[in-house]
Protein backbone atom coordinates (compact mmCIF):
# COMPACT_ATOMS: atom_id res chain seq x y z
CA UNK A 1 0.00 0.00 0.00
CA UNK A 2 1.88 3.60 -0.66
CA UNK A 3 0.16 6.83 0.07
CA UNK A 4 2.05 9.41 -2.28
CA UNK A 5 1.78 13.57 -2.24
CA UNK A 6 3.55 16.17 -3.48
CA UNK A 7 6.57 14.19 -4.30
CA UNK A 8 9.48 15.97 -5.55
CA UNK A 9 10.59 15.28 -9.32
CA UNK A 10 13.91 13.09 -9.31
CA UNK A 11 16.83 14.72 -9.67
CA UNK A 12 19.65 12.65 -11.02
CA UNK A 13 22.17 15.23 -10.28
CA UNK A 14 22.01 16.24 -6.61
CA UNK A 15 23.21 14.12 -4.54
CA UNK A 16 20.46 12.37 -2.19
CA UNK A 17 21.01 10.79 1.25
CA UNK A 18 19.03 7.95 0.89
CA UNK A 19 20.16 6.63 -2.31
CA UNK A 20 24.08 7.52 -1.10
CA UNK A 21 23.03 5.07 1.92
CA UNK A 22 21.92 2.82 -0.55
CA UNK A 23 25.15 2.41 -2.71
CA UNK A 24 26.82 2.27 0.95
CA UNK A 25 25.01 -0.82 1.16
CA UNK A 26 25.68 -2.54 -1.80
CA UNK A 27 22.39 -1.57 -3.33
CA UNK A 28 20.88 -0.17 -6.92
CA UNK A 29 18.84 2.25 -5.99
CA UNK A 30 21.37 5.19 -6.68
CA UNK A 31 22.50 7.13 -9.61
CA UNK A 32 26.13 8.24 -10.98
CA UNK A 33 26.05 11.80 -8.27
CA UNK A 34 24.82 9.44 -5.35
CA UNK A 35 28.37 7.32 -6.09
CA UNK A 36 30.60 10.02 -6.90
CA UNK A 37 29.80 12.02 -3.49
CA UNK A 38 30.21 8.75 -1.30
CA UNK A 39 33.20 7.80 -3.52
CA UNK A 40 34.19 11.75 -2.35
CA UNK A 41 34.12 10.75 1.32
CA UNK A 42 35.55 7.30 0.92
CA UNK A 43 38.96 8.52 -0.88
CA UNK A 44 39.53 10.26 3.45
CA UNK A 45 37.60 8.25 4.74
CA UNK A 46 37.68 4.54 3.58
CA UNK A 47 35.38 3.52 7.01
CA UNK A 48 32.15 5.48 5.82
CA UNK A 49 30.65 1.86 4.37
CA UNK A 50 31.22 0.67 7.51
CA UNK A 51 29.47 3.18 9.04
CA UNK A 52 26.00 2.24 6.88
CA UNK A 53 26.92 -1.07 7.97
CA UNK A 54 27.03 -0.77 11.41
CA UNK A 55 23.63 1.65 11.42
CA UNK A 56 22.07 -1.21 9.59
CA UNK A 57 23.04 -3.89 11.79
CA UNK A 58 21.88 -1.87 14.92
CA UNK A 59 18.69 -1.59 13.47
CA UNK A 60 18.30 -5.33 13.17
CA UNK A 61 19.13 -5.77 16.83
CA UNK A 62 16.95 -2.81 17.72
CA UNK A 63 13.98 -4.32 16.31
CA UNK A 64 14.64 -7.64 17.49
CA UNK A 65 14.27 -5.95 20.91
CA UNK A 66 11.21 -4.15 20.49
CA UNK A 67 9.26 -7.51 18.79
CA UNK A 68 10.94 -9.22 22.17
CA UNK A 69 9.17 -6.26 24.80
CA UNK A 70 5.48 -6.73 22.78
CA UNK A 71 5.34 -4.47 19.98
CA UNK A 72 4.57 -5.45 16.28
CA UNK A 73 3.81 -1.78 15.01
CA UNK A 74 6.51 -0.03 13.54
CA UNK A 75 6.68 3.33 11.93
CA UNK A 76 10.16 4.09 10.07
CA UNK A 77 10.87 7.53 9.36
CA UNK A 78 12.85 8.33 6.40
CA UNK A 79 13.10 4.69 5.53
CA UNK A 80 15.07 5.39 3.13
CA UNK A 81 15.59 2.59 -0.11
CA UNK A 82 14.55 -0.67 0.91
CA UNK A 83 17.77 -2.30 0.21
CA UNK A 84 18.10 -6.01 1.61
CA UNK A 85 17.41 -6.38 5.44
CA UNK A 86 14.41 -3.82 5.82
CA UNK A 87 12.06 -3.82 8.86
CA UNK A 88 9.55 -5.46 8.36
CA UNK A 89 11.89 -8.70 7.15
CA UNK A 90 13.25 -8.10 10.70
CA UNK A 91 10.15 -8.05 12.76
CA UNK A 92 8.59 -10.72 10.43
CA UNK A 93 10.88 -13.31 11.47
CA UNK A 94 10.15 -12.78 14.92
CA UNK A 95 6.45 -12.26 14.31
CA UNK A 96 5.21 -12.68 11.36
CA UNK A 97 1.92 -10.04 12.24
CA UNK A 98 4.20 -7.14 12.56
CA UNK A 99 3.21 -3.95 10.51
CA UNK A 100 5.60 -1.17 9.62
CA UNK A 101 4.79 2.20 7.93
CA UNK A 102 7.35 3.74 6.07
CA UNK A 103 7.65 7.40 5.46
CA UNK A 104 9.59 8.96 2.97
CA UNK A 105 9.67 11.66 0.61
CA UNK A 106 12.16 10.78 -1.73
CA UNK A 107 10.97 9.94 -5.06
CA UNK A 108 13.65 6.95 -6.02
CA UNK A 109 13.20 5.21 -2.20
CA UNK A 110 9.09 5.74 -2.26
CA UNK A 111 9.37 4.10 -5.77
CA UNK A 112 11.40 1.76 -4.91
CA UNK A 113 9.46 0.23 -1.64
CA UNK A 114 6.12 0.36 -4.00
CA UNK A 115 7.21 -2.20 -6.05
CA UNK A 116 8.61 -3.91 -2.83
CA UNK A 117 5.50 -3.68 -0.84
CA UNK A 118 3.26 -4.95 -3.41
CA UNK A 119 0.45 -7.15 -2.44
CA UNK A 120 1.80 -6.81 1.20
CA UNK A 121 -1.61 -5.60 3.49
CA UNK A 122 0.45 -5.32 6.85
CA UNK A 123 3.41 -2.71 5.34
CA UNK A 124 2.87 0.76 3.64
CA UNK A 125 5.44 3.59 2.17
CA UNK A 126 3.69 6.84 3.08
CA UNK A 127 5.21 9.89 0.72
CA UNK A 128 5.30 12.60 3.65
CA UNK A 129 7.87 15.23 4.68
CA UNK A 130 8.73 13.78 8.38
CA UNK A 131 9.30 17.35 9.42
CA UNK A 132 5.16 17.41 9.25
CA UNK A 133 4.25 14.64 12.09
CA UNK A 134 0.29 16.14 11.45
CA UNK A 135 0.41 15.33 7.76
CA UNK A 136 2.56 11.67 8.59
CA UNK A 137 -0.36 10.86 11.26
CA UNK A 138 -3.08 11.54 8.82
CA UNK A 139 -1.30 9.66 5.92
CA UNK A 140 -3.55 6.40 5.13
CA UNK A 141 -0.69 4.24 5.04
CA UNK A 142 0.33 5.38 9.18
CA UNK A 143 -3.63 5.89 10.32
CA UNK A 144 -5.03 3.04 8.61
CA UNK A 145 -2.78 0.77 9.69
CA UNK A 146 -1.30 1.24 12.88
CA UNK A 147 -3.48 1.54 16.12
CA UNK A 148 -2.27 4.12 18.19
CA UNK A 149 -3.93 2.87 21.44
CA UNK A 150 -1.12 0.29 21.67
CA UNK A 151 2.48 0.22 21.71
CA UNK A 152 4.23 1.60 18.31
CA UNK A 153 8.13 1.33 17.97
CA UNK A 154 8.97 4.43 16.35
CA UNK A 155 12.27 4.57 14.58
CA UNK A 156 14.44 7.66 13.91
CA UNK A 157 17.86 5.51 12.55
CA UNK A 158 20.38 7.68 10.44
CA UNK A 159 17.45 10.40 9.84
CA UNK A 160 17.80 13.40 12.81
CA UNK A 161 21.11 14.21 11.55
CA UNK A 162 19.38 15.60 8.77
CA UNK A 163 16.94 17.73 10.71
CA UNK A 164 18.51 20.85 10.85
CA UNK A 165 18.48 23.28 14.44
CA UNK A 166 16.20 25.34 12.79
CA UNK A 167 13.90 22.48 12.64
CA UNK A 168 14.10 21.82 16.36
CA UNK A 169 15.13 18.28 15.96
CA UNK A 170 14.14 17.35 19.79
CA UNK A 171 10.98 19.04 19.01
CA UNK A 172 9.62 16.83 16.29
CA UNK A 173 10.78 13.65 18.13
CA UNK A 174 8.65 14.72 21.20
CA UNK A 175 5.95 15.66 18.63
CA UNK A 176 5.70 11.78 17.54
CA UNK A 177 6.54 10.57 20.71
CA UNK A 178 3.12 12.23 22.39
CA UNK A 179 0.89 10.62 19.77
CA UNK A 180 2.18 7.15 20.63
CA UNK A 181 0.72 5.04 23.82
CA UNK A 182 2.89 4.75 27.40
CA UNK A 183 5.15 1.48 26.21
CA UNK A 184 5.92 2.63 23.09
CA UNK A 185 9.90 2.44 22.14
CA UNK A 186 11.36 5.57 20.66
CA UNK A 187 14.68 3.99 18.42
CA UNK A 188 17.41 6.18 17.62
CA UNK A 189 20.87 6.67 15.72
CA UNK A 190 22.59 9.53 14.84
CA UNK A 191 25.81 11.16 13.47
CA UNK A 192 28.31 12.80 15.98
CA UNK A 193 32.03 14.22 15.50
CA UNK A 194 32.91 13.64 18.91
CA UNK A 195 34.99 10.53 17.94
CA UNK A 196 36.34 11.57 14.88
CA UNK A 197 35.81 15.60 14.32
CA UNK A 198 38.33 15.59 11.59
CA UNK A 199 36.60 12.90 9.54
CA UNK A 200 33.20 14.22 10.03
CA UNK A 201 33.88 17.50 9.32
CA UNK A 202 34.96 15.72 5.74
CA UNK A 203 32.02 13.84 5.72
CA UNK A 204 29.55 17.25 6.37
CA UNK A 205 31.53 19.02 4.09
CA UNK A 206 29.85 16.58 1.12
CA UNK A 207 26.81 16.36 2.52
CA UNK A 208 26.57 20.24 2.35
CA UNK A 209 27.04 19.93 -1.43
CA UNK A 210 23.88 17.24 -1.31
CA UNK A 211 19.92 17.27 -0.91
CA UNK A 212 20.26 16.18 2.66
CA UNK A 213 23.10 18.78 4.50
CA UNK A 214 23.51 16.76 7.86
CA UNK A 215 23.96 18.26 11.18
CA UNK A 216 25.93 16.21 13.12
CA UNK A 217 25.33 16.22 17.50
CA UNK A 218 27.44 15.56 20.66
CA UNK A 219 26.63 12.91 23.04
CA UNK A 220 24.92 15.45 25.33
CA UNK A 221 22.52 17.24 22.24
CA UNK A 222 21.64 13.52 21.18
CA UNK A 223 20.81 12.42 24.64
CA UNK A 224 18.17 15.69 24.95
CA UNK A 225 16.23 13.87 21.25
CA UNK A 226 14.76 10.91 23.75
CA UNK A 227 12.92 13.73 25.97
CA UNK A 228 11.89 12.24 29.38
CA UNK A 229 11.65 8.44 27.89
CA UNK A 230 13.40 5.95 29.99
CA UNK A 231 16.62 4.83 27.94
CA UNK A 232 17.13 1.06 28.06
CA UNK A 233 20.13 -0.37 29.15
CA UNK A 234 22.66 -0.02 28.01
CA UNK A 235 22.12 3.81 27.21
CA UNK A 236 23.11 5.60 24.89
CA UNK A 237 26.14 4.32 23.39
CA UNK A 238 28.23 4.17 20.36
CA UNK A 239 26.27 2.05 17.91
CA UNK A 240 28.77 -0.99 17.93
CA UNK A 241 28.09 -1.16 21.55
CA UNK A 242 24.53 -1.33 22.18
CA UNK A 243 23.76 -5.33 22.90
CA UNK A 244 26.16 -6.45 20.09
CA UNK A 245 25.82 -10.29 19.31
CA UNK A 246 29.79 -10.60 19.64
CA UNK A 247 32.52 -7.93 20.50
CA UNK A 248 34.81 -9.01 17.81
CA UNK A 249 36.60 -5.89 15.77
CA UNK A 250 34.18 -3.80 17.67
CA UNK A 251 35.18 0.00 16.97
CA UNK A 252 33.20 3.60 17.22
CA UNK A 253 31.65 3.95 14.06
CA UNK A 254 30.71 8.18 14.72
CA UNK A 255 27.07 7.09 15.61
CA UNK A 256 25.25 7.21 18.77
CA UNK A 257 22.47 4.98 19.15
CA UNK A 258 20.20 4.12 21.75
CA UNK A 259 16.16 3.08 22.58
CA UNK A 260 14.00 5.25 24.86
CA UNK A 261 10.80 3.50 26.62
CA UNK A 262 7.67 6.37 26.43
CA UNK A 263 5.84 6.33 30.10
Amino acid sequence: MTETSKLPAVDRDTPNAARMYDYLLGGSHNFAADRAAADRIKATVPWLADVARTNRFFLHRAVRFCVEAGVDQFIDLGSGIPTAGNVHDAARAMNPGARVAYVDNEPVTVASATALLEGDPLATISAVDMRDPDAVFAAPGVCDLLDLSRPVALLTVAVLHFVSDEDDPAGLAERYRSRLAPGSLHVLTHATGDHDPDDVTTIDSVYRNTANPSTPRTRRQVAALFGDTELVDPGLVDATEWRPLDNVGAQHRGLWAGIGRIR
